[in-house]
């Protein structure tokens, strides 16, 4: 996971100030609309109750919360049926892999909008499989807060975690998660249970192979592609496989 934090945390930075301009918003409502199909009651519905718990941290107030579960439950009438996922691939500076997955009513504004991205940035947009395969898709909590490793590790053997990594989380200390899809309730539920303070539970792509970045102008050039494919409404996540080295990162932290 190491690397993809990095990006994490930029872009955890970057919500707190989209969330102002309503981008987040817009987004995380997707997620609750799509979410609330398989159920209205958070309590039964863990896709559900995560997507609440990101809108509640970005300070979406709770009536645009109960809209967006009404409307994906059905209850305003049509609307939630238009969203469908979507999944593209395409390549950044220097090969980079990237991985795009959405939500849209129009899959043509959706491709036009990410060709667009990709070619004024520096990128190409694939064909379908040409870096999926690179990837693995693992289920993530995020930790925040002074984090005590050895009460950090019993927890992760009784949740069933296959690794972590302590990182900054919202300019603090923290730590992420990993594990197979299928348990990131489990897990999520037992660190809560522990006393650490979850932030976020969420399904990630993760990169099986790593291209690290030591030239500024190629950070540059990646992370403005980037942050192109995730100012798009209809993007949900935007996940590389490249590892910008400390220099590259503090400069760019730095600067954002």
């Amino acid at each position: 996971m190491a690397g993809h934090s990095k990006w994490a945390n930029i872009k955890r930075q970057k919500a707190r100030v989209d969330a102002v301009k309503g981008k987040v918003f817009t987004k995380i409502s997707r997620e609750i609309i799509v979410a609330a199909r398989s159920g209205s009651d958070p309590a039964g519905n863990f896709q559900l109750r995560t997507a609440i718990d990101k809108a509640k941290a970005a300070g979406i107030p709770n009536d645009n919360i109960e809209r967006a579960i009404a409307k994906g439950s059905g209850k305003l009438g049509a609307g939630a049926s238009e969203l469908e996922s979507i999944r593209y691939e395409g390549y950044g500076v220097g090969g980079v892999a990237i991985l795009i997955e959405g939500l849209t009513d129009n899959r043509n504004r959706t491709a036009a909008d990410l060709r667009v991205a990709f070619s004024k940035n520096g990128g190409n947009l694939g064909e379908t499989g040409c870096v999926s395969w690179m990837f693995d898709q693992k289920g993530v909590v995020t930790l925040a807060g002074p984090i005590d490793e050895e009460k950090l590790l019993e927890a992760l053997v009784e949740g069933e975690a296959e690794s972590y990594e302590l990182t900054p989380v919202n300019d603090s200390d923290g730590a992420e998660v990993s594990t197979a899809i299928t348990n990131l309730e489990h897990l999520a539920q037992v660190l809560k249970e522990q006393g650490f303070n979850v932030v976020e539970a969420e399904w990630r792509w993760i990169p099986n192979n790593i291209i690290e970045v030591d030239d500024v102008e190629k950070a540059k050039s990646l992370m403005k592609l980037m942050n192109a494919l995730d100012d798009l409404d209809d993007v949900q996540s935007v996940t590389a496989n490249f590892e910008m080295s400390d220099r590259c990162y503090q400069m760019l932290y730095n600067e954002s």
